[in-house]
């Protein structure tokens, strides 16, 4: 078996969860029950888990001017998949706390970014590179 991460984060609510990983991500969903939901994030198990409490951010960080926030997790996409997202979050009306851009353009690492929060608060990254070999570059 492949290494794989796996990640559980806080939600309010399994329904509105259900809706934004299933409808709006479109990530697939794995096992659940009645207080948590496996889903497949790009080949990685994310578990959202019901925990009756707001989700609060630890503080920011800043990266190329903006105010990254802390904690967050997402995914690498490619640069095709990372447009369509950002297309299908903006018709759904999804406030971006970063609005998709290019970070580090011409230098080593270049990559469209995004960040927004789901329906319980967490912070999400999604980003592609424009060189997948330049993930890791100084």
């Amino acid at each position: 078996m492949r290494a794989a991460v796996h990640l559980a984060i806080p939600v309010n609510d399994l329904d509105t969860a259900r809706s934004f990983y299933g409808d709006v991500l479109g990530l697939e969903q794995g096992r659940s029950s009645d207080h948590w939901i496996d889903w497949d994030l790009g080949g990685h198990q994310l578990v959202t888990h019901v925990v009756p409490r707001p989700t609060e951010q630890a503080g920011t960080s800043e990266v190329d001017g903006h105010r990254v926030p802390i904690p967050h997790f997402g995914l690498l996409l490619s640069p095709d998949n990372f447009h369509a997202l950002a297309d299908r979050l903006r018709t759904v009306g999804t406030e971006f706390l970063i609005e998709p851009y290019l970070r580090f353009p011409d230098q080593p690492g270049a990559q469209w970014t995004m960040f927004f929060l789901d329906s319980s608060g967490n912070a999400l990254e999604f980003k592609a590179f424009l060189d997948e070999s330049q993930v890791f570059a100084r």
